[in-house]
């Protein structure tokens, strides 16, 4: 494969931080590589190197001639005043993007369809929109320009699982092709494993390049530990662990990564299970008593939008449960619910005599107040010892398991970054040692290392969990039963998992019946109302709009289709090109399916101005 960019020992310093020390690596066509390591590792900076946007202090980078890069930065340099067709689609004519399959599957996918609901509009000016509507437009503006390398800073934030599922195979399939790279940072394992040929760790200064994505990551790591001699105690080694997972689950989970099985099941035979649940449901049960917390008949409302409706949840000791859904279905309004901070509109709410409620909720502004003490204090002032399954933690043990070295704890709150912030929230939480844990999007912020750390606690923890998050593989880790808020007043169970989720919301959206996110639904935290409808010409009726997505839908498969079609045709008039009427036989049947598709073009554009 050709080159796109090769670094040659390349150091770089942020003030006293090595943060790259003699590194050389390359991108090449068709790679799609996945970055990961703790915060602050340098992460970021090396995909600045790799973008040209940030020279190294020594060593050499070079890059092939012509070649197109589009970067997604977590600070987004959209011009606040354009709208967000302008942002997206620049000045292309409506006849070039609307026949374009690629174009049309990036604005359902990122943007919700042609009329852009998840952003307010295509008319919409950028200013105004939330930090997360922003990335989406911006990241669809990438996808859209289609560049020969694509470098992408945590893509995946602010979408959903859905989202999320889409992404990974848009990047699989259009960076497939020899001519294209992608480089990726993201501590989502999931979408690590669907999208990375190889992985590459950042770490002091050093990048380990690794064949594969996630699953193979951690085996290959575990190898290099043992090889390198520093494993000192088998069972207590978190890859083993995460790799006894993984080799363990269903067999969707490891995206068939490239590694030796015998390796594996060597480095695991005497591992035992990430979490013996029989051991943890007596201990639950010994701590919880019957009765948990049990929503009876109830009714869930924001404004005057109902979220759910007549609904029973009764909540088990040792359960533990993972909640999926679009934005503003109110998985956080639910979470609220249990936790006995929002009333609900209709039923009631119960709760066990012994019942210690933890709530994690998405702010860290509770940490304010100890802007100015140690992050040591601040875990200590809840509690100094806690026990954790069979064994009892101190403060300073619980805070470096949860990625507070010593150093670290001496560290002031006010000094911590977002992700130390999180972390420090979840530290104080489990040092209250709660019977019932919940935790709304516990993910955020937090590296692979942080998060194997985590999941490494919550094996040994006896209680009852229940989870939102749009991190699919922290779902499949922790919880034993997934649940669903579609948007139609149901809390539904899931036996299939997000993988049935997923398809639940490709029936809704072949329907007509499902949008990617739910506008003007709640901001967590906030319960405000969906704004009001606006008044001018008259709208059409559902029915009319749901026929339009089907046909929308139905178009966009026979498109599909036609684009096979025509690339069969092209592929046999070059093999037939010195057959005359061969290729003129051709040349009628591609006449005939160009004329098809600009038939089915028109007909999709008269939908779509029906939608909007």
């Amino acid at each position: 494969m050709a080159s796109l960019v090769s670094v040659e020992r390349a150091s770089l310093a942020l003030g006293t931080a090595q943060v790259l020390d003699g590194v050389s690596l390359g991108v090449n066509g068709g790679d799609r590589i996945g970055v990961v390591g703790r915060n602050g590792g340098g992460k970021t900076t090396l995909l600045r190197v790799l973008a040209g946007t940030r020279e190294p202090d020594d060593g050499r980078v070079a890059r092939t001639g012509g070649l197109r890069v589009g970067v997604l930065t977590q600070d987004d340099s959209l011009e606040a005043t354009a709208t967000v067709h302008a942002s997206v689609l620049g000045g292309m004519a409506e006849h070039e993007w609307a026949a374009d399959p690629r174009i049309r599957d990036v604005l359902v996918g990122l943007l919700g369809g042609l009329d852009a609901p998840v952003v307010g509009g295509m008319d919409a000016t950028v200013g105004p929109l939330s930090g997360g509507e922003r990335r989406r437009v911006a990241l669809a503006a990438l996808l859209v320009a289609a560049p020969d390398l694509l470098l992408l800073d945590e893509p995946t934030n602010h979408l959903d699982v859905e989202g999320v599922a889409w992404l990974a195979q848009h990047l699989a399939g259009s960076f497939a092709r020899p001519d294209t790279g992608l480089v990726v940072i993201t501590h989502d394992r999931w979408f690590l494993d669907a999208v990375a040929t190889r992985t590459w760790e950042v770490d002091s200064g050093l990048v380990h390049q690794y064949e594969g994505g996630y699953a193979a990551y951690v085996l290959a790591k575990a190898e290099r530990d043992r090889l390198a001699g520093v494993i000192a105690e088998r069972r207590g080694n978190l890859l083993r662990k995460e790799l006894a997972w993984l080799r363990r689950g269903p067999p969707a989970r490891t995206s068939k990564p490239k590694f030796r099985i015998d390796a594996a099941n060597a480095l695991i035979a005497d591992e035992p299970p990430p979490r013996d649940d029989v051991e943890l449901m007596r201990f639950a049960t010994n701590r919880l008593g019957k009765d948990v917390v049990d929503l009876v008949d109830a009714r869930l409302t924001v404004g005057d939008r109902v979220l759910l409706d007549r609904f029973t949840w009764r909540l088990a000791p040792g359960e533990r449960v993972g909640l999926v859904g679009v934005n503003g279905a109110g998985k956080s309004t639910l979470l609220r619910a249990l936790a006995g901070q929002v009333p609900l509109a209709a039923g009631k709410r119960t709760v066990g005599v012994t019942v210690k409620v933890a709530f994690l909720t998405q702010e860290v502004r509770e940490l304010d107040a100890w802007a100015s003490r140690r992050v040591i204090e601040a875990v200590e002032d809840v509690r100094s010892v806690v026990r954790f399954g069979k064994k009892d933690l101190t403060a300073s043990q619980l805070a470096q398991r949860l990625g507070f070295t010593g150093p670290r704890q001496q560290t002031r709150v006010g000094d911590l970054s977002g992700g130390e912030r999180r972390r420090l929230q979840l530290t104080r939480l489990l040092m209250d040692e709660p019977n019932v844990l919940l935790l709304d999007e516990p993910t955020n912020d937090l590296d692979i290392e942080t998060l194997t750390s985590l999941e490494d606690l919550l094996d040994g923890w006896a209680g009852t969990l229940v989870v939102v998050s749009h991190d699919r593989y922290l779902l499949e880790r922790v919880c034993d039963r997934q649940l669903a808020l579609l948007g139609d007043g149901r809390l539904r169970e899931l036996p299939g998992g997000v993988e049935e989720y997923l398809r639940l919301r490709r029936d809704l959206v072949d329907r007509g019946e499902g949008v990617r996110d739910v506008p003007g639904a709640e901001t967590p935290g906030t319960g405000a109302s969906p704004p009001a409808p606006t008044t001018g010409a008259a709208a059409p009726s559902p029915a009319e709009l749901r026929e339009a997505r089907k046909v929308m839908a139905r178009v966009e498969k026979q498109l599909a289709r036609l684009a096979q079609r025509e690339d069969r045709i092209h592929a046999a008039m070059a093999e037939a090109a010195t057959d005359h009427e061969r290729v003129l036989g051709l040349n009628r049947e591609l006449r005939e399916v160009v004329d098809e598709r600009e038939g089915l073009e028109l007909e999709w554009l008269e939908a779509a101005e029906i939608t909007g």
